[in-house]
């Protein structure tokens, strides 16, 4: 198995999880493709590289992150002149991926933490670092808070999430998915992360996310999103619709269970609309999801994404 097929299988068998993890895994490995590549021929490698995008970009198709970090190693390649400037830039391209994804994580965290006040009863859903950054600063900057995280069957990441903020040292509380309409009335703010977010300012996250939205709505809870700009999806400009990935019925029941005519609807994400959204954190800084549109258009003028 070569590298890039085993970063996808890895990706696949959620191994490698997370819209950012899965993005730098991605790039990291079509780094790695080129770093190791053992050829001299520019129309074979970029040829080879495309094959490498394919496997990589077919783990995971809903997240959007992935495909912008596969596409951002391969930017200039199409303008190199041989073999071992197209190499250089993959190679390049990859390692200022990952930089730039981590800081922006880090940027995002500084700026969510200002909307969080002392007091605050947070609820996140599903294991995002960059909303569990934002929790995280503002802990650590000696706000008292309380947080309450769902399970999020059936992978139930959740566990990760009360984990990593119980070793923070932060009053972190588990709760079951169907109990957070129960619990969004002692909410003060939701903090989730994202896997895509359409032109139209419409998210794409863990299945489970639009409950807590329309749970937050309607309790008048402030829902912010909190998303790398790299997850937002340029295809959605030209009209392509988002692929909702459907898992394994294993996740759900095991063997012998249920009936055989049973069927089983075992969907990852589900899609939140724009209007039950108050903010997006950035690395830009806070947006509403009317400025998604603008955004992602000048990304493109900057030949930050090529749909080629």
């Amino acid at each position: 198995m070569t590298p890039v097929e085993d970063t996808a299988q890895k990706i696949r068998s959620m191994e490698i999880r997370g819209a950012g993890r899965i993005a730098r895994a991605g790039a990291s490995a079509m780094g790695d493709f080129a770093d190791s590549y053992t050829g001299a021929s520019l129309e074979d490698f970029v040829r080879d590289l495309s094959e490498a995008a394919d496997v990589l970009l077919a783990s995971r198709p809903t997240a959007v992150s992935l495909w912008n970090g596969v596409h951002a190693t391969m930017r200039g390649v199409d303008g190199a002149s041989s073999f071992e400037e197209a190499r250089a830039l993959v190679s390049g391209n990859a390692k200022d991926f990952c930089t730039r994804s981590e800081m922006a994580v880090e940027e995002i965290a500084r700026i969510g933490a200002r909307r969080i006040q002392d007091g605050d009863v947070i609820m996140t859903h599903c294991n995002s670092s960059a909303a569990l950054g934002v929790i995280k600063e503002a802990h650590r900057q000696g706000k008292d808070i309380k947080v309450y995280a769902t399970e999020s069957r059936p992978w139930r990441q959740g566990i990760l999430t009360v984990n990593d903020l119980a070793d923070a040292g932060v009053d972190i509380t588990l709760i079951i998915d169907s109990a957070v309409r129960s619990v969004m009335k002692r909410t003060d703010k939701v903090f989730v992360g994202a896997d895509t977010i359409t032109s139209q300012g419409a998210l794409v996250n863990k299945v489970g996310t639009s409950h807590l939205a329309l749970a937050a709505h309607e309790a008048r809870v402030n829902f912010y999103v909190c998303a790398e700009t790299y997850k937002f999806s340029p295809m959605t400009l030209f009209g392509d619709t988002v692929t909702i990935e459907e898992r394994e019925i294993s996740e759900v029941v095991r063997p012998g269970e249920v009936r055989d005519n049973v069927k089983i609807f075992n969907p990852v994400f589900d899609s939140t609309p724009a209007a039950y959204i108050d903010a997006i954190v950035t690395e830009l800084g806070m947006m509403g999801p009317g400025a998604v549109y603008g955004v992602m258009v000048k990304q493109l003028g900057d030949g930050i994404f090529n749909r080629e």
